[in-house]
């Protein structure tokens, strides 16, 4: 049975490609699961328009990502820590904490788009990397000051 995709599915192709199944897989499996439908030319049709809905959805998405990049990019993080001897700090600065700091000034990031390779131990200027979406990045300059 031919089907067209209209997802990605791993090992058998991508999204918009017809490609020939065995009719039970395409009945059971595929087109319940919204992953295909059967290649025939309404069906053609409607995955077009569905095509270039997701289109115009990306791209209005990564518009309002770069524009929160932008705002990210002038933004300014202030967190205090306590310090000991040498101003050696207690504790670390991490993803979850910078998370908190971006939701008080209205930003809601997820702590896993958080992009630090390791927790802030010391105290200074950082620049952290935040993932906005999946090609867009912004850097937050964070300071760690003593308390």
């Amino acid at each position: 049975m031919k089907i067209i995709l209209r997802e990605d599915v791993e090992s058998m192709g991508q999204a918009g490609e017809t490609v020939n199944v065995k009719a039970g897989f395409a009945r059971n499996y595929l087109i319940p699961q919204n992953l295909a439908y059967p290649a025939t030319r309404s069906f053609s049709r409607i995955f077009d328009e569905e095509k270039k809905l997701k289109d115009n959805r990306n791209a209005r998405a990564s518009v309002l990502a770069e524009q929160l990049a932008a705002k990210l990019g002038n933004l300014s993080l202030e967190t205090s820590v306590k310090v000991g001897d040498e101003d050696k700090v207690f504790g670390a600065v991490t993803a979850a904490d910078i998370s908190t700091l971006l939701a008080d000034k209205g930003y809601k990031i997820d702590k896993r788009d958080i992009l630090l390779e390791e927790p802030l131990k010391a105290l200074g200027i950082y620049n952290v990397p935040v993932k906005i979406a999946a090609n867009i990045k912004a850097e937050v300059k964070v300071w760690v000051i003593k308390e």
